[in-house]
């Protein structure tokens, strides 16, 4: 389902210098939804393509946790508060699985069609993260087993295709990566409960075809 445009949550809102308003969306997320939230590590200001972090050859700058590590995650209003006073700009990383959503990500692209597919099938979906190069479907939390069994189900799984399961992590909107701006493709509906989300068996399927179909380029992102 998509949200109806007009009113937005508080966590889609912008500051009065029109950046986005993070400390509020990094509350919302742990507060209200009590998703596990930790800011993650900067983009290199001299170049954002980069990563602040030591590692030269990241590849996802900007979008994972650093100091403080992944275990850090928490839904403490407090510590939120402190976190995105003192670092305002930090992107918001969420640490899937436990208490909250899991999701499934591929390239864009892909994503796109699998979006659509799902949608004349009238499969009613969760929230959609969406980055310049990848979107991500949140879905209940699995297991290590769940996950093993329906992969294995499959005749082939797409080196393209992501699980965010458990120890997994997430950026979420409106967070500004190296990668580029986080947004909502699929928007979570208005009110103060967590959002809905799918199981993950009622979306791989589908998926893994929009990436494995003659024709769709899907570069391993």
């Amino acid at each position: 389902m998509r949200e109806i445009l007009g009113r937005r949550r508080r966590l889609l809102s912008q500051r009065s210098d029109g950046r986005p308003d993070l400390i509020s969306a990094a509350l919302t997320f742990a507060t209200e939804w009590q998703w596990p939230v930790l800011p993650g590590v900067a983009a290199d200001p001299q170049g954002r393509s980069r990563c602040a972090c030591p590692d030269p050859g990241c590849t996802v700058p900007g979008a994972h946790p650093f100091d403080p590590g992944l275990l850090a995650a928490t839904t403490d209003a407090r510590m939120v508060r402190w976190w995105w006073t003192n670092r305002p700009a930090a992107p918001i990383v969420l640490a899937t699985g436990g208490t909250a959503p899991c999701a499934v990500s591929l390239p864009a692209l892909p994503a796109a069609r699998a979006l659509s597919a799902l949608d004349r099938r009238g499969m009613r979906l969760g929230p959609v993260v969406a980055s310049p190069t990848r979107w991500a479907l949140l879905v209940k939390p699995y297991s290590m087993e769940q996950l093993g069994e329906l992969l294995y189900a499959q005749d082939f799984v797409p080196g393209s295709l992501r699980f965010h399961g458990e120890g997994g992590y997430l950026a979420l909107p409106p967070s500004e990566t190296g990668q580029g701006q986080i947004r909502w493709e699929r928007a979570p509906l208005p009110g103060s409960a967590s959002p809905w989300v799918p199981d993950v068996e009622a979306v791989v399927d589908t998926v893994v075809e929009a990436l494995t179909r003659t024709g769709v380029s899907a570069p391993e992102l």
